[in-house]
């Protein structure tokens, strides 16, 4: 079945118009809509929503790159120029919903980072530019697979930008820790982790993380903020003195690989603690 915004790309990569009655279509920019609504003054004529906003400045369209990542079940959305810009869904299509309904929740992670960030791209601006099968990691729920733009060179300017998001991405994560409380909302089935188990699973993995990029860090209180500082700047420096886009430390990872797999999993688990904190109603609307 396809999905309303499947259903738009399409009208849209191919010049044509919308009949419907459902105004929930109007929310795609580019879309031209016929408006089927018997009661609407507008019935039967062609409404068109807002063009595509420019991406990096008022002047200059530019898409935004996306690596897919997918498996049967499990299918991970990349923005492959944004550290820590990843969602997941079942399919692709959904991946890329998710992407797009999380771009004003990253745009903050960016403004606190000072970087450009001020349109409010759609399903339009999105250009995947390469596609790979997930493996086990994946369907866990992890995005698993570096891919060839993780492997393109960064000059000084762009290390310094990974490095930044990667920053501000675990700035976000404690800010969300100190403003919720302990005992957090729990799911549907009354499962769910609270507050200061998550900080010690984001600690735990971070030090993991350290080891791929050939940092060695020894175990550590959760609550060791000075040994959470010095892990995080050793990390930080690996990522900005990196250059020619290989794996770092003769592993797996290069420097953009990991740095949009630190940055997501603080963001990941941030946003968490962010939804379960608020009352179930909040959380939904």
């Amino acid at each position: 079945m396809l999905t309303d915004a499947h259903v738009a790309i399409l009208a849209i990569g191919h010049g044509a118009s919308m009949a419907t009655a459902d105004p929930r279509f109007r929310r795609f920019p580019g879309l031209r809509i016929v408006d089927l609504t018997a009661a609407s003054p507008h019935a039967g004529t062609v409404l068109a929503t807002p063009a595509r906003l420019a991406w990096h400045s008022a002047h200059t369209m530019k898409p935004i790159l996306v690596t897919i990542e997918t498996t049967p079940r499990k299918t991970f959305a990349t923005a492959a120029d944004w550290p820590g810009w990843i969602r997941s869904g079942k399919t692709e299509a959904l991946a890329l919903e998710a992407l797009v309904a999380y771009v004003q929740r990253y745009a903050t992670v960016v403004a606190a980072e000072h970087r450009r960030f001020t349109a409010s791209p759609s399903l339009a601006d999105l250009e995947v530019v390469e596609r790979h099968d997930g493996s086990a990691g994946t369907e866990f729920g992890l995005p698993s697979r570096p891919t060839e733009h993780d492997a393109r060179p960064t000059d000084a300017d762009s290390a310094n930008r990974q490095s930044g998001l990667v920053g501000a991405a675990w700035a976000t994560f404690d800010r969300a820790v100190r403003a919720a409380p302990e005992e957090l909302r729990k799911g549907p089935r009354g499962g769910g982790r609270n507050t200061s188990t998550i900080v010690a699973h984001v600690m735990a993995a971070d030090r993991a993380y350290a080891g791929e990029i050939g940092i060695k860090v020894g175990e550590f209180p959760p609550d060791d903020r000075a040994a959470a500082r010095a892990m995080r700047e050793a990390m930080l420096e690996v990522i900005r003195a990196a250059r020619d886009g290989e794996p770092l430390a003769g592993k797996r990872w290069p420097a953009r690989y990991a740095a949009h797999r630190i940055a997501w999993h603080a963001l990941d688990h941030a946003w968490e603690i962010e939804d379960r904190s608020a009352p179930a109603e909040a959380a939904l609307g």
